[in-house]
């Protein structure tokens, strides 16, 4: 179902804008709009992106599993959808909500009219309604559920029965979802020197591209592999990938893996719930945030140097401060909330960031934190 028609030439016809979709909120909020595409209903967890760019590499982020994403730029859909800019072959978000209509596509690189992609990945999508309110009601009730139905004969009613129905993400191990089924190889780069194993909780795709470019040889494996595997495989660093989900319930299977590749003295990055199941295996815990980051121009700063990256980021979880313990040393906080972004063992090979360096989409301001990766492997080496 489509209240904009598509033709073949990419451009949009006028279709009904009479309200063909509903959007529910656990806060009592309603919303009605129009609808795109896919007819059916789905519930999650409701959040917003600040990021003016990127909004197919936003989409197919798989740590958007179980969410409904509010866009506050009201102009989605304008460079259209390409092939390259895609972080996984099947999107996981649950859903979208934007300002405006899905604009048509001006870029060189556009092969798709974004509302045929949607299409394409069965992701229903509500349009012209206040995503500012929205974003509001976020940031002073906290991300809320929502139930999002495009169609037209949905129920009020029956939308929030769902919304109490649903458990929410807290206590949800959403990675085995996401992750691989099977090891498989990344290996772009001909003249790799390191091989690295990169444990797939829902790994973006230009997180391996980073890892390439620095000559490793990258073996993925699936979210559930246990140290022994991956010790076998005889890596000379391992990388712990992003991903959705509570980190408290995927840790019940990563963490005894971790603490074991730490025992072991591989060199070990983590990024996003990476990050924060290496807070865990290190004797820290976490906890649900009441708005999340999810943006490309946070600023983080480095507490090594001083210096402010302005960052990407996308996480609805944090490692919380008072836990901390004393063999792990903070290397960078949010100037947004103060809220850990960073950390390091004192005596082993082992760092993580909260955010995203491989910047898709955002700034490239902590790509260097790869190099470190790659570096703390040729002096393991």
């Amino acid at each position: 179902m489509s209240n904009v028609k598509v033709s073949k030439s990419g451009q949009k016809s006028k279709g009904p804008v009479s309200p063909s979709a509903t959007l529910v909120l656990d806060n009592n909020k309603t919303f009605k709009g129009v609808a795109f595409w896919a007819e059916k209903t789905v519930v999650g967890e409701v959040c917003f992106n600040t990021s003016m760019t990127g909004y197919q590499e936003i989409i197919s982020d798989p740590s958007y599993a179980g969410q409904i994403i509010n866009f506050t730029f009201p102009h989605i859909g304008n460079v259209g959808t390409n092939l390259k800019d895609n972080e996984t072959l099947i999107p996981h978000a649950k859903g979208i909500i934007i300002n405006c209509d899905i604009s048509n596509p001006s870029n060189y690189r556009s092969i798709k009219h974004f509302d045929e992609w949607l299409k394409k990945n069965d992701i229903p999508a509500i349009c012209n309604v206040d995503t500012r309110e929205i974003t509001n009601s976020i940031r002073d009730f906290g991300a809320p559920k929502g139930s999002l139905s495009t169609n037209p004969k949905a129920k009020i009613t029956e939308l929030k029965k769902i919304n109490r129905d649903w458990s929410g993400l807290d206590g949800l191990d959403l990675a085995k979802q996401v992750t691989c089924a099977e090891p498989y190889k990344f290996n772009k780069n001909t003249k790799a020197k390191y091989k690295v194993v990169a444990v797939d909780y829902g790994i973006k795709l230009n997180i391996l591209n980073s890892l390439s470019a620095l000559n490793a040889e990258i073996i993925v494996v699936p979210a559930t592999t246990n140290a022994d595997d991956i010790i076998k495989l005889k890596p000379d660093g391992v990388f712990l990938s992003n991903g959705p989900g509570d980190p408290k319930d995927t840790g019940k299977y990563a963490v005894p893996t971790i603490k074991e590749l730490i025992k072991n003295n591989i060199p070990l990055f983590g990024i996003c719930l990476g990050h924060q199941l290496i807070a865990l295996a290190m004797g820290a815990k976490t906890k649900k945030m009441f708005l999340g980051h999810r943006g490309a121009n946070h600023p983080v700063k480095n507490l090594n140097n001083g210096l402010v990256e302005i960052t990407s980021q996308n996480h609805g979880f944090e490692v919380s401060k008072k836990s901390i313990p004393s063999s792990v040393l903070v290397t960078h906080t949010s100037l947004f909330d103060g809220c850990i972004e960073g950390i390091k063992h004192k005596t082993k090979k082992v760092f993580s960031v909260q955010y995203h360096p491989e910047s898709s989409p955002g700034p490239h301001d902590s790509h260097y934190l790869f190099k470190e990766f790659i570096e703390m492997i040729k002096r393991k080496k």
